[in-house]
């Protein structure tokens, strides 16, 4: 009985001893489980830090205020280096567009240093010789564009087009037409849509000094392509370093391809472009081509788009040369679209149509005729992603 009477002593002081047991949180906290694991470590509960932030008013607001402020500096550097961030892409893109003929070269035991200077070489030379061809003839076709605008409006006016428009809408359609000549062929209106002779001056200057950048860059990307692939992947942890190689490669792959045959096609059509204005005998072919090959190549809409302006730019000067080359023009659209197209790009990006038209909406809607441009190679560029990394993953999930 002694015996069992100590034990018995020795386990309530044992009891007594034991540390009490942790209390529950106030009142609407939450993370019990997050305080007991941070109470055994010795550690303070985020809970009670958290509880313990709110008795500090004042520092909180102030670290509140100071996050916002950074975010808003942040904001304020992004759109103050937007012409930066432009040029930066542009470069890449060219790079990346010029990187599968670079490899083409290599493949035919050109090295890669020669075949960079082949190509770019090559690049610079063509643009060049087309600007230095073009813009004169361009200029001048403007020039005349402008002095002409009084007798293609007249033309028009004594037209069977314009006397069905007029009984049909009234003698609105000649103040119309009065409206857009003296708009059109006073000077200070010209000069007010350009911002003065000054900053289109500026403008002339700031476009020239963008694309030396934009080429110099292009050199330094495309010289140092496949170090900034390796230098990527090597990122990333190195058991996943063979799986972002190769996502890595196709998606460059994918995008030079793509570009090349935006290039490709857009040169079609200002081919197409041009030799219609020039057997229909419509004027400014030289200018037209120049203008179908700048639209077309925006995705999905800068065929339709051009198709529009130049049946209209043509209207004014034959209606029925208008329409033949507006019904020529669609059937061409239609051959690319079907023939040209997936032939041009079977390799190069796979995106659905949908996809296409909410890729091009969005890049538009964010950053222009630069969003637009990349929208859909980057939407390729996700979409392969989520093929090879995320579906995989969730796959592997039982």
């Amino acid at each position: 009985m002694t015996d069992a009477t100590s034990e018995s002593a020795a386990a309530s002081d044992a009891a007594a001893s034991a540390p009490a047991p942790a209390t529950t949180a106030p009142s609407g906290s939450t993370g019990a489980a997050a305080d007991a694991v941070a109470a055994q470590s010795g550690e303070a509960p985020p809970s009670r830090t958290f509880w313990a932030s709110l008795n500090h008013p004042f520092a909180l607001g102030f670290f509140v205020t100071l996050g916002a402020l950074v975010a808003l500096v942040l904001g304020l550097a992004v759109s103050n280096l937007s012409t930066v961030i432009i040029y930066v892409v542009f470069a890449l893109f060219a790079a990346l567009g010029l990187d599968p003929v670079v490899r083409f070269l290599e493949r035919h035991g050109v090295t890669r240093a020669w075949s960079i200077v082949i190509v770019f070489t090559g690049f610079a030379v063509i643009l060049v010789g087309v600007l230095w061809l073009i813009i004169p003839t361009v200029v001048q076709q403007i020039s005349q564009f402008i002095r002409d605008i009084p007798a293609l409006i007249a033309n028009f006016q004594s037209s069977a087009l314009f006397a069905w428009l007029q009984d049909n809408l009234g003698d609105q359609v000649g103040d119309i037409l009065k409206q857009i000549q003296g708009f059109l062929t006073n000077p200070s209106n010209i000069a007010a849509i350009g911002g003065g002779v000054v900053k289109v001056g500026i403008t002339i200057g700031t476009t020239i000094s963008g694309l030396i950048i934009v080429l110099v860059l292009s050199l330094y990307f495309l010289a140092s392509l496949p170090a900034m692939k390796v230098s990527f992947a090597r990122l990333t942890p190195a058991r996943n370093r063979p799986t972002v190689t190769s996502i890595t490669e196709q998606i460059t792959s994918s995008i030079g391809g793509y570009l090349g045959g935006m290039v490709v096609l857009a040169f079609f059509n200002s081919i197409v472009a041009f030799l219609l204005y020039t057997f229909l005998g419509l004027p400014f072919p030289l200018l037209m081509a120049v203008v179908a090959f700048s639209i077309t190549l925006i995705p999905l809409v800068g065929s339709v788009l051009f198709w529009i302006i130049g049946s209209m730019i043509a209207l004014f000067s034959s209606p029925l040369g208008a329409l033949i080359f507006a019904i020529i023009y669609l059937i061409y659209m239609q051959i690319e679209a079907y023939v040209l197209t997936p032939r041009v790009m079977n390799k190069a990006v796979s995106v659905p149509g949908s996809l296409v038209v909410i890729g091009a909406l969005v890049g538009g809607t964010l950053l222009g005729l630069l969003g637009a441009l990349v929208a859909i190679p980057v939407t390729a560029s996700i979409l392969l992603i989520i093929k090879q990394v995320l579906i995989p993953r969730q796959d592997a999930k039982v």
